[in-house]
């Protein structure tokens, strides 16, 4: 079956931070009286990140989830600089959260993956709809519009809107009704083995690793190889 829809993760896929995370916290705590080294806050995120739970909440009112999401993180953020050092004490945390998480919903502190752009116009002009189905918050439409990447995709669909998270089906499902395509026909673009591709192929999708990838400018050319091989 020819691909209908492809559909990409967002952070580690189509997009990046412009900087190291690591780097960014310790610039910006070094304002609120913590000195860390960059490296160490660096790894301390990492860590934390993989092991926090789905910023899903299922129960809340829509009117709610934003500030939910925005609690998850402070608490991501909390457990990241305690990890790094037990003992570090700012000034006026929620004055540093309140700044981070603002910088981090404005698309200069993003850059697009190499080819992102390229390939979704080359996907778009080959008649496949495009979209993303990524575990971030609400900040992440206002990022894609302002890299230039959002007039490019068909469907943005995140756990606030879905109640679902990777590598729950349901989000899968809902971004490819979304876009009237069948998950037969339709291709997930991730770099997570467990939520992304196993995640989509258990959704009934075919996936692709990203990293996998010299750059996504690849990815078109690459599922055209594909289609031609099938047997009629």
């Amino acid at each position: 079956m020819k691909f209908q829809a492809v559909l990409f993760d967002a952070t580690g896929t189509l997009l990046e931070t412009a900087r190291p995370v690591g780097e960014v916290y310790a610039e910006l705590s070094r304002e609120h009286g913590v000195r860390l080294p960059a490296a160490r806050l660096d790894d301390a995120f990492r860590r934390i990140l993989a092991q926090a739970p789905p910023m899903l909440f299922p129960a809340a009112p829509p009117g709610q989830i934003a500030e939910l999401e925005k609690d998850w993180w402070r608490s991501v953020v909390r457990s990241t600089f305690l990890a790094a050092d037990g003992t570090a004490r700012f000034r006026d945390f929620d004055g540093f959260f309140a700044g981070l998480y603002a910088l981090y919903a404005d698309a200069a502190a993003w850059r697009a993956r190499p080819g992102a752009r390229e390939a979704l116009l080359r996907l778009r002009a080959d008649g496949i709809a495009t979209g993303v189905v990524s575990n971030f918050d609400g900040r992440l439409p206002g990022i894609l519009a302002g890299l230039g990447l959002a007039e490019l995709l068909g469907v943005v669909m995140l756990p606030g809107e879905a109640r679902a998270a990777k590598p729950d089906a349901r989000i899968f499902a809902l971004a490819l009704a979304r876009l009237g395509a069948p998950p037969a026909a339709a291709l997930y673009v991730g770099d997570d083995l467990a939520r992304d591709l196993a995640g989509a192929r258990a959704a009934g999708l075919s996936a692709i690793d990203a990293t996998g990838l010299a750059t996504l400018a690849d990815l078109p050319a690459l599922l055209q190889g594909w289609q031609e091989k099938e047997p009629a």
